[in-house]
């Protein structure tokens, strides 16, 4: 009796384990995903000679990566690819608070996995690393935009792509169509925001960068971090308060 109780309280613990293991790993290969195919497309054909795919075609490498994401691993893991939107999700009482360091430890590492692979296939022709897509203001603003500027961008791009995301995940919102506006939405946000901080919204995209740049990325970083996580903080808010019940 009692080994038969061990046992059962053992395959309970490990399939606990497995399906939060599943979905740490989703949220890994998403972000990965995310940084592969927006920075990659920022770094290799954005201004690609004669054929380059421009800062439209960034900003849709940017959104299709979380549009495809979302209805790929979405069902495993919420597809959050972002600690910006893994914390708005939680303080809007979405997300539970014991996967929320989990979750963005995952997504920090499986950015920075993608920004090393990049790293390879950039200089794989002899050349520099160059700005590698990182995030800044100032002299490294694609437009030479301030700091005022920068943290304004940041802020309100990410408080309205929470705002979107909320809304489209809402229980009252219609089934099926979350991932299609949440992708459009970031591909919006690209499309304003690239000219002022070469768009980050998503702390692990913006550290995965910088690690390899180093320098200057890493002194600037401490906006991509603190700026998206506090529009994504008041976004939770503003949305409770849209949403409440008459």
């Amino acid at each position: 009796m009692t080994e038969n109780r061990s046992s059962r309280l053992f395959k309970g613990i490990n399939t606990n384990t497995i399906r939060f293991m599943k979905k740490y790993l989703a949220e890994f290969v998403g972000t990965f995903w995310l940084v592969l195919g927006g920075c990659g497309s920022a770094a290799l054909s954005a201004a690609f000679p004669e054929v380059g795919i421009g800062l439209l075609g960034v900003s849709f490498a940017f959104g299709l990566t979380v549009l495809t994401i979302a209805y790929s691993l979405g069902h495993i893991s919420g597809a959050h690819l972002n600690p910006a939107v893994s914390v708005g999700l939680w303080l809007g009482g979405r997300f539970s608070a014991k996967d929320l360091f989990p979750y963005i430890i995952s997504q920090i590492l499986g950015g920075i996995a993608a920004a090393a692979v990049l790293q390879i296939i950039v200089t794989g022709n002899g050349s520099l690393i160059g700005d590698f897509a990182a995030n800044g203001y100032g002299d490294h603003s694609p437009g030479k935009y301030g700091l005022s500027a920068a943290l304004v961008t940041e802020f309100v791009m990410t408080f309205m792509f929470l705002i979107v995301i909320l809304g489209a995940t809402d229980r009252k919102s219609a089934p099926g169509f979350a991932g299609l506006a949440i992708g459009l939405a970031l591909t919006l946000i690209h499309l304003i925001s690239i000219p002022v901080t070469n768009t980050s919204v998503n702390p692990a995209r913006s550290i995965s960068q910088a690690i390899f740049v180093g320098g200057w990325a890493l002194e600037q970083l401490w906006l991509f971090i603190v700026a998206p996580i506090a529009g994504a903080a008041l976004a939770a808010v503003v949305y409770k308060i849209m949403n409440a019940d008459d």
